[in-house]
């Protein structure tokens, strides 16, 4: 039963990262139109297509791939504690539960998006910073690391700013 449970949360997490990552890239303004665009989009239109016959555009954001990704963890975090003990104990709470294990989710997974983004920047700058990879990296992680990078100064060249914004970023996941 591990070994389903693990298995289900694989491939529901794989399909939140690219619903979120879908978001973000639309709301960072990021190019669809290279492979990781084109990857994105390819492997979501499944959920985010009908959704968006229901769910408008708000505010220029892409709310249907937001609720793509909820809509898959309220169902992962509603068979997981179905199969716990806090199944039994229903007070009526649970409802309430399996949607704050699920927001919570999301909310982790974007931050983890970030980080991900942070670190491959960051690589990339360094290695092959004409990487296919590097500017929609740069695109994700711009609006994190402006604000950084009027405070922080380069020392010798080094942007340091990546490094504080991973650790701001892990910060809020401990708050999560």
């Amino acid at each position: 039963m591990q070994a389903v449970v693990f298995l289900l949360d694989a491939v529901v997490s794989f399909f939140c990262t690219l619903f979120l990552l879908r978001f973000l890239m639309q709301a960072m303004r990021v190019s669809f139109a290279g492979q990781i665009g084109d990857f994105v989009v390819k492997l979501t239109n499944w959920g985010v297509k009908p959704l968006r016959q229901v769910i408008p555009g708000i505010g220029g954001f892409n709310w249907a791939s937001v609720i793509a990704a909820l809509l898959l963890q309220l169902a992962l975090a509603g068979i997981l504690v179905s199969l716990s003990p806090l199944a039994l104990a229903d007070d009526g709470s649970l409802p309430l539960m399996i949607l704050w294990f699920a927001v919570r989710a999301l909310l982790r997974q974007i931050v983890y998006i970030l980080i991900g983004a942070l670190i491959l920047q960051a690589v990339l700058s360094w290695i092959n910073p004409y990487s296919p990879l590097a500017a929609p990296a740069y695109q994700l992680t711009r609006p994190l690391l402006q604000p950084l990078q009027r405070v922080i100064p380069s020392i010798s060249g080094i942007d340091l700013s990546p490094l504080v914004a991973i650790l701001l970023l892990q910060v809020v996941l401990m708050l999560l």
